[in-house]
């Protein structure tokens, strides 16, 4: 008895640790080792990018990432029985729950593949009105089924009864709304006999696995050809000790890529140095131009980026990226927890993606369009907050989420104080003064004023901004902070009566 309490109250404080946004903390600061190691096939620039992509992407704040292939006619399932993996890596179910011939019949199901629903200018517009400035979609996922009519294989759209191009599609649509569109692209491929996992070793394997890297190669540039649109690559399955071991070929075709597409954007997972480091090289520096280490998770502290641009990638379900029929078993996440993991994001510099899993037919689920609605209309009041803004240094607020812009602070309100005062925390060193506060949804101009709580040797000012016990809000709200520059003066300040 006594084992099985201890074994449920483990199970309770981990379901409780995992679902705080603000306890989320499995990943800790990247330490760079004490001696310097000689790398060879390293980052290709050092230091962060200033370009004009790289500057668009740091401002875009919210995103949404789309899995969708052949696996969303399944949903997760077949003939009512759940499988117990993720839905888009259905393919390798097994065991004793598995249907009979189960890969056989998850590689003819192309053959099925007709969303007659789908309409790209709706997604796109869904997208928009959510607040969406970027997109991932998934061209090709582990199966290897491509979503683009490739020459290189005969397992994509074009085999299928819907035959057109849904990349296209959807480029043109999310492009002609303003949002970038950024192409996913697994390097695993179940499909190609060439692909392996293990490092090949006789002779024919190493023939074979360079075939299957030439395959690579010809597909990711047939995509920057067919569609000069797209903004940059986000990569998958990268893990395999056959493409680690193929170092020197990943740093010379990351070269080739970035060449032939300038401005192009890749994150940390593509590739890894001679030494085996994948996000970060074996010295601690970035490979790529941002980090993609962050995905259903969110760095506790700041300092832990080291100043890198990231991006948090989120499922609605725990970990469900394709469709899911039954979202009923799970506990799914709210309006609530999407914005609190965005703005934890922003404040942090990072960019918040959520992912969308359509069905079959080209639907969303209803649950995401649910979700789309909700947040699309708390961006509407308070997109300000998120767009271009950035991390405040600042101490974290027990209110919520600081960001900023050059001359205005934001603070959104998840903690309602019951006194109705919000008290800023202000560095004395701090070069930016406040000035004058509001309510960013409404414009309603609070009053503000400068306390002195008499702590002895504070390092800190003080300003107490009053909410009108009037207001109610039933969302996270967002006080702005207008702000000037300068130095603080306490002295004046109090002489002001501000």
């Amino acid at each position: 008895m006594k084992k099985r309490i201890y074994k449920v109250t483990a199970i309770l404080f981990w379901i409780v640790s995992c679902t705080s946004s603000q306890a989320q903390s499995w990943e800790g600061p990247k330490e760079k080792p004490n001696d310097h190691i000689d790398v060879k096939f390293g980052p290709l620039n050092k230091g962060k990018r200033t370009d004009a992509d790289m500057q668009r992407f740091r401002e875009y704040g919210l995103g949404q990432f789309i899995h969708w292939g052949v696996y969303a006619i399944a949903g997760g399932e077949w003939n009512g029985v759940k499988a117990p993996t993720a839905s888009e890596w259905i393919r390798v179910w097994s065991g004793n729950t598995a249907p009979p011939n189960w890969q056989q019949t998850y590689d003819n199901l192309y053959k099925q593949f007709n969303p007659k629903n789908f309409d790209a200018k709706r997604w796109a517009s869904q997208a928009k009105q959510m607040g969406a400035r970027y997109m991932i979609i998934t061209t090709k996922h582990h199966d290897g089924f491509c979503l683009w009519p490739s020459k290189y294989t005969g397992y994509t759209i074009a085999q299928t009864p819907y035959k057109k191009d849904i990349v296209k599609q959807l480029i043109d649509a999310y492009t002609a709304e303003g949002i970038d569109v950024y192409l996913y692209f697994s390097i695993i491929d179940w499909n190609n006999k060439d692909y392996r996992t293990s490092a090949p070793k006789t002779e024919e394997e190493k023939e074979s696995y360079n075939r299957f890297l030439t395959f690579t190669r010809n597909q990711l540039f047939e995509l920057m050809d067919n569609y000069p649109k797209m903004k940059g690559f986000w990569f998958d399955g990268t893990w395999d000790k056959a493409w680690i071991n193929a170092y020197e070929w990943t740093y010379q075709l990351e070269k080739d890529l970035r060449n032939a597409h300038p401005g192009l954007i890749i994150g940390s997972r593509f590739r890894n140095d001679e030494h085996g480091k994948r996000h970060f090289d074996s010295n601690g520096d970035l490979l790529g131009d941002y980090e993609q280490g962050w995905e259903r998770k969110l760095p506790a502290q700041y300092e832990w980026l080291n100043g890198n641009d990231w991006d948090c990638v989120m499922t609605i379900p725990p970990n469900g990226w394709g469709y899911i029929k039954d979202w009923s078993r799970f506990y799914t996440k709210t309006s609530y927890d999407l914005i609190d993991m965005l703005m934890h994001s922003v404040s942090m510099g990072g960019n918040f993606v959520l992912n969308f899993g359509p069905d079959g037919n080209g639907k969303m689920h209803t649950g995401e369009d649910k979700l789309a609605k909700e947040l699309g209309d708390w961006m509407k009041l308070n997109g300000e907050a998120v767009y271009g803004a950035t991390h405040a240094a600042l101490a974290p607020s027990p209110y919520g989420y600081y960001t900023q812009k050059v001359n205005a602070l934001y603070l959104t309100v998840f903690n309602r104080p019951v006194n109705n005062q919000i008290r800023l925390k202000i560095p004395r060193s701090a070069t930016q003064v406040p000035e004058a506060a509001s309510l960013l949804a409404n414009k309603t101009s609070l009053k503000m004023k400068f306390v002195d709580i008499g702590i002895d040797l504070d390092k800190n000012v003080y300003f107490d901004i009053t909410l009108p016990a009037s207001f109610m809000s039933k969302d996270p709200f967002v006080i702005k902070i207008d702000t000037k520059t300068g130095k603080i003066n306490a002295l004046e300040l109090e002489k002001a009566h501000m």
